[in-house]
């Protein structure tokens, strides 16, 4: 996956989360779930970017970078 990719879907996953963070009246569970599912995925794909950028700085091949779980990006935060 190229950067500019990469960010299409990064793009594609914030208007999503947008809409429904935007929604009145509260989050059905399932849209709730969705939302949680966003913000991981989200996560994966800035990884999976700043890892391409730093192998394509140090000459490395970009390419070679690949989407960590879940677990492994979510638990940065700790």
């Amino acid at each position: 996956m190229k950067d500019e990719q990469i960010l299409d879907d990064i793009g594609a996953l914030v208007e999503e989360e947008r809409a429904l963070r935007g929604r009145t009246g509260g989050l059905l569970p399932e849209e709730k779930t969705r939302l949680t599912e966003l913000e991981v995925r989200l996560d994966q794909c800035w990884d999976l970017l700043r890892q391409r950028r730093a192998k394509a700085e140090y000459g490395e091949d970009p390419d070679s970078a690949a989407v960590r779980p879940a677990g492994e990006v979510e638990s940065y935060r700790n």
